[in-house]
């Protein structure tokens, strides 16, 4: 799965919580008198989990301590065969499910089976010569069955359940990387939306599946499946495998039938239907096929073309052949997460869908290639619990690495490894845990940067250590022993130690099973006497909260008079020097030289090592840390001559990186070095991406004399350029910003729309509150229009209609929207409109004590007064409210609770 997630940078406080309540150590048998809702699960409460009971006036809370172990397996799936059909109507599921399965080792007469929220109609077992009823308990979670005999490990048997599921019913929560969990969606249900189709679909990790069909939803459990669905005319349906059959009724409808014959996952079973186009593609005799809404069909080639060719790239560089018989990629609406690896049938959200104009601002092949990957890591070989799922995370993170350093070279690849290292080192600042993590609060909490982006750099690492050819045979090892199994990491050790020869625990060990990295701080020392370079390296992290001192094996490259020499070193201790014969004092010492390690740095070098580096040592990374360290120091005699270097770089990335590096104060100056070139990649650069950055220079200019620039770039290929000109052009002629925004209204994508709301956040009028409503009204409300809701809105505080119209819509938005980050920013929106209307307040009660204002001034003013009052009073009750019935940690904390 791949997380589309905005990260907010956020003020965490810091908080303490006293307790009165008696705290006491209990075993699982001690609780029978407690309230033990859906304990009929024999897993509920596994005897091998380390479990704490704290006894509080109000409740019992149940906390995991220490170790979260993995299901326990009582009975094997073998089989699910499904028939479903739908009730638009009440947004539910009826369905028949025939389930086979059979005892894992110990005999058993029971079968428990998660089933949330289920009416059950029937449940009875199998047999030639005519079914028979069974008994059973169910509640909200599941099915506890009592089967109608003992039956051993070689017996099998099938239990029949006719239930209807009821999605919408269902109180669950989702996460920051799945933000909701009811299994099964039904969009535009009512057909009200006319700009977006009826659809359905399903999302099943980690454990909503069971939310539509019985089943042991545990990643440990493989089955194979046949599903019927039954959809309307004009519906087109998408599952697992083939489809087998496909048969009109006489009621209009038409019965679609999937099957695929090799295990999977239950979290792995997905479903759609809706009025999609179909593109067909192949990759040598097997379907890949793209569902897309229709207005996109001619674009689907030009999004998901490179597919057929990923999957034979992926395919011969594990030597292991794509292991399903088809393969598809469907797009939906208001999907919940950014694209699900469901085996042969990957789901995505509709941000897809682009035009070949908006993929001039860059394509989705990082996703495309993340849930392919997954199909070898994942799907064909699964993590056997939660706890494991870097196994599938980590690899398709650096999926994304690997095709792209096929298909557009080695830097285009590093600088997206190395976004995913500040992303995941920015976010350890708000706390850090291992890669394999077996104390979770949540299993919804580890797909988090963790898992996925230092997952991927560990990976990255690893090769890096062991090298190519061992690294991909290992792969191979690995899912040729494992094929249509689950596992742990230590069986991805094992087939590494096999390949390598090697003992690789002390690898594992730091990276999967300790949290943190190291933090360097790197220093250098000439000795003229001696003929010496002497390099220290300090490792300076904490290791008071278990973060260790880490092991690196590290490649220095000296470069001393036009000559480049490579030592291969191993960093073991918290402080190590090593030491060259250098005849000369070195032009530059490159510690890490292939840029591999994860790790937080301070480089000691001089300004003129930094420049050297950018002009000599050959990777992405090289330039881009000399890059990174000018910005830092603009007083460097150098700082100039860097700078102008990385703007006439090769790779865009390092001249984005540039524009980025130069304070616009700086390059407005008179006599500027920079002006002239920024102003030329705002022009003439062939990457969109350096011409916007060029253009957010040059919005800091407050330089009338760039209006030029900014009208040339509103006219740019690029819906990214034209966003962020309109920007700019707002903070340097807010009128010519104004009068181009409405020219770019009717006919805009949606980057243009984002330019749009800062021109109209700043300068729109009431008659634009209509613009930003039809914004927020949809399910997938952006967090950015939501700010900009709340400036506009702080503008029009006092106007009634804009008023009365956008309050409703912020508190349910603030109080419902699946994303916390969204309800946090509508909730500050009401607070701006509460500030605002504050302000309004005090200035018209000070108008009041005018003795010029007529009697009818005077009650006007009241008036407005009085309304103002009202709604102030209405909003504190309400964001109270809300805030105290915010559940989100993250919210909890900035709430003060």
């Amino acid at each position: 799965m791949k997380k589309i997630l905005i990260y907010c940078s956020l003020l965490l406080l810091a908080t303490g919580v006293i307790s009165c309540s008696v705290k006491q150590r209990m075993s699982a048998s001690d609780i029978s008198n407690a309230d033990t809702t859906a304990l009929d699960d024999p897993y509920a409460l596994d005897p091998s989990d380390s479990l704490s009971y704290e006894f509080s006036d109000d409740a019992i809370v149940v906390t995991p301590q220490v170790y979260r172990s993995s299901h326990t397996i009582i009975n094997d799936l073998i089989h699910t065969k499904l028939d479903v059909s739908f009730d638009w109507s009440k947004t539910q599921l009826n369905g028949k499910a025939w389930i086979t399965l059979s005892p894992h080792f110990y005999a058993t007469d029971s079968l428990w089976l998660d089933a949330k929220g289920f009416d059950l109609h029937k449940l009875e077992l199998v047999r030639k010569q005519g079914n028979i009823p069974l008994q059973y308990t169910h509640d909200s979670t599941g099915i506890n069955v009592k089967l109608d005999k003992t039956y051993e490990d070689d017996d099998q048997y099938t239990v029949y359940i006719d239930y209807t599921a009821k999605p919408n019913e269902l109180k669950v929560k989702g996460s920051a990387a799945i933000t909701d969990a009811k299994g099964l969606y039904f969009i535009n249900p009512d057909g009200k939306d006319p700009d977006k189709p009826r659809q359905l679909w399903t999302h099943g990790e980690t454990e909503s599946n069971s939310c539509w069909f019985p089943t042991i939803d545990k990643p440990n459990m493989k089955m194979t499946t046949e599903l019927s669905m039954t959809v309307e005319k004009g519906f087109v349906t998408l599952s697992n495998g083939l489809m087998i059959s496909s048969k009109d009724n006489a009621d209009g409808t038409h019965t679609d039938t999937w099957k695929l014959d090799l295990p999977y996952a239950p979290y792995l079973v997905m479903m759609a239907a809706g009025p999609f186009a179909v593109i067909k593609d192949h990759w040598k005799n097997m379907e890949v096929n793209y569902y897309v809404d229709k207005k996109y069909a001619p674009y689907a080639q030009a999004i998901f073309g490179n597919t057929p060719e990923m999957i034979d790239f992926f395919s011969s560089l594990l030597g292991v052949p794509y292991p399903w018989p088809k393969y598809s990629q469907v797009v939906v609406h208001d999907y919940i997460s950014g694209a699900m690896e469901n085996v042969s049938a990957t789901l995505m959200y509709e941000d897809m869908h682009q035009t070949t104009r908006e993929m001039i601002d860059g394509n989705k092949e990082d996703i495309i290639s993340h849930e392919l990957f997954h199909q070898w890591f994942g799907d064909l070989v699964t993590c056997e619990s939660w706890s494991n799922i870097p196994l599938n995370e980590s690899f398709a993170t650096y999926g994304e690495y690997l095709w792209m350093e096929h298909q557009y070279g080695k830097d285009e690849a590093d600088n997206h490894l190395n976004d995913d290292l500040e992303l995941y080192l920015y976010m350890s600042r708000l706390g850090n845990e291992p890669l394999i993590r077996y104390d979770y609060k949540d299993k919804e909490d580890i797909f988090d940067p963790i898992s996925y982006q230092k997952g991927g750099r560990v990976l990255h690492l690893l090769r890096s250590y062991v090298g190519d050819e061992a690294f991909f045979r290992a792969l191979n090892k690995y899912l040729t022993a494992h094929r249509f199994g689950t596992v742990e990491v230590a069986q991805l050790r094992l087939a590494f130690e096999e390949v390598t020869g090697q003992d690789l625990n002390w690898f594992f060990n730091q990276w999967f099973f300790s949290a943190g990295h190291p933090v360097l701080d790197i220093s250098y020392q000439y000795d003229a006497d001696a003929k010496k370079e002497t390099v220290t390296v300090q490792q300076v992290q904490d290791t008071n909260d278990g973060t260790p001192v880490f092991r690196l094996p590290v490649d220095i490259d000296v470069y001393e008079g036009g000559n480049v020499t490579r030592y291969a070193k191993v960093i073991t201790d918290a402080m190590q020097e090593f030491s060259f014969s250098c005849q000369t004092p070195p032009d530059l010492v490159n510690v890490d030289a292939g840029k591999a390690l994860i790790c937080e740095k301070t480089d000691n070098k001089s300004d003129s090592a930094f420049a050297f580096q950018l002009e000599h040592a050959p990777l992405f990374m090289d330039r881009h840390e000399s890059i990174s360290y000018f910005a830092q120091h603009a007083a460097s005699p150098l700082y100039e001559q860097v700078l102008l270097m990385g703007m006439n770089d090769r790779d865009a990335a390092i001249r984005r990186l540039s524009v980025e590096s130069i304070p616009p104060d700086m390059a407005a100056q008179d006599q500027s070095v920079f002006a002239n070139k920024i102003k030329e990649l705002a022009m003439h650069d062939s990457s969109s991406l350096v011409r916007a950055a060029a253009l957010e220079n040059i919005a800091g200019w407050q330089d009338t004399s760039v209006t030029g620039v900014l009208e040339n770039a509103l006219r740019d290929s690029s819906f990214l350029v034209i966003s962020t000109a309109l920007k700019a052009m707002v903070e340097v002629d807010s009128m010519k910003a104004y009068k181009a925004a409405v020219m770019l209204e009717k006919d805009s994508s949606e980057q243009v729309r984002d330019g749009l709301e800062t021109v109209y956040a700043r300068m729109g009028g009431p008659e634009k509150n209509d613009f930003f409503m039809s914004r927020l009204s949809g399910s997938d409300v952006s967090y950015y229009s939501t700010v900009n809701y709340g400036q506009f809105l702080a503008r029009w505080s006092t106007d009634t209609a804009v008023i009365e119209k956008a309050l409703p819509l912020l508190y349910e938005i603030s109080a419902n929207n699946a994303r916390w980050y969204v309800r946090l920013a509508a909730t500050n929106a009401l607070e701006n409109v509460y500030s605002a209307m504050d302000q309004q307040k005090e200035t018209a009660t000070n108008m009041l004590m005018r003795d010029e204002l007529s009697a009818d001034e005077k009650q006007q003013l009241m008036t407005g007064l009085d309304w103002i009052n009202i709604q102030m009073a209405d909003l504190e009750k309400r964001v109270g409210a809300i805030k105290a019935a915010e559940t989100n940690e993250h919210l909890k904390m900035i709430y003060g609770r």
